[in-house]
């Protein structure tokens, strides 16, 4: 059974998309640990993020990096810190959170709520950056 976020892939549930290409894609977490919390994946199906082959290891590497510079730019941070955890959904992907401090990446905090039209928003500006 295909997992969330191949059937985000697949346009069948709908997202706030930030950046893609041919291989990957980034999107808003709608259960955000900090505006700008976004998610970058593959768009192959792998469970693990540690079994991506090496090229594509690496490229999505490359692509995460690119999708923090601007959400740096769009979102007022000291830094965009990276978690990769991979028990929620089994579909590899890394976490790029914006940080003012450690506090703000710890998964056990409560989750903002935002509407879509706020994730909209945040979406828009990082797109824009």
């Amino acid at each position: 059974m295909a997992s969330i976020f191949s059937k985000i892939v697949a346009g069948e549930i709908p997202c706030h998309r930030i950046a893609e290409n041919d291989e990957f894609l980034a999107f808003l977490d709608i259960q955000p640990l900090a505006d700008g919390h976004t998610l970058v994946i593959p768009k192959t199906e792998v469970d693990y993020f540690f079994d991506l082959d090496e090229g594509l290891l690496s490229r999505i590497n490359l692509f995460a990096r690119d999708v923090a510079r601007q959400i740096e730019t769009a979102i007022p941070c000291q830094r965009v810190g990276v978690a990769i955890i991979g028990l929620e959904v089994p579909h590899a992907h890394v976490h790029l959170i914006p940080l003012n401090a450690v506090s703000d990446i710890n998964f056990e905090r409560p989750k903002l709520e935002r509407s879509q039209e706020q994730l909209a928003e945040v979406a828009e500006r990082i797109r824009m950056a």
